[in-house]
């Protein structure tokens, strides 16, 4: 059982990257998705969630209006659109399954996730 986050890089401020998030060895087919980021020397903290319907979405406060998560169940792949990046974006951004709440409370938690990925390196420069 695998998660595999995709996608990361350098950009400039300004700039757009798009983050997937793969599973492997299981679907994610009834599972919430979140993503989350850690900056060095910071928490890990919540980014965005997804339902497992893909119906709802939730987003903190510091991305909202410039991130978008989606998901796929039939390539059993989510994507984090990143948009109008900032320097404070720069982070490890990890992609998480968990169970099928659908709860901003609960999908902000990161202990209401089962399994993680290794994370990806996302840097934006000034």
């Amino acid at each position: 059982v695998q998660v595999v986050e995709s996608g990361g890089g350098s950009v400039q401020a300004g700039g757009s990257l798009r983050l997937s998030c793969a599973a492997s060895g299981f679907s994610f087919d009834g599972f919430a998705i979140g993503w989350f980021r850690q900056a060095p020397g910071k928490e890990r903290e919540f980014v965005a969630a997804i339902s497992w319907s893909g119906e709802t979405t939730y987003y903190a406060d510091s991305v909202k209006g410039r991130f978008t998560v989606s998901r796929d169940n039939a390539k059993n792949t989510v994507n984090l659109q990143m948009n109008s990046l900032k320097p404070e974006d720069t982070a490890v951004y990890y992609c998480a399954a968990g169970l099928p709440y659908d709860s901003g409370a609960y999908l902000r938690r990161t202990d209401k996730y089962t399994y993680w990925g290794q994370g990806t390196q996302v840097t934006v420069s000034s």
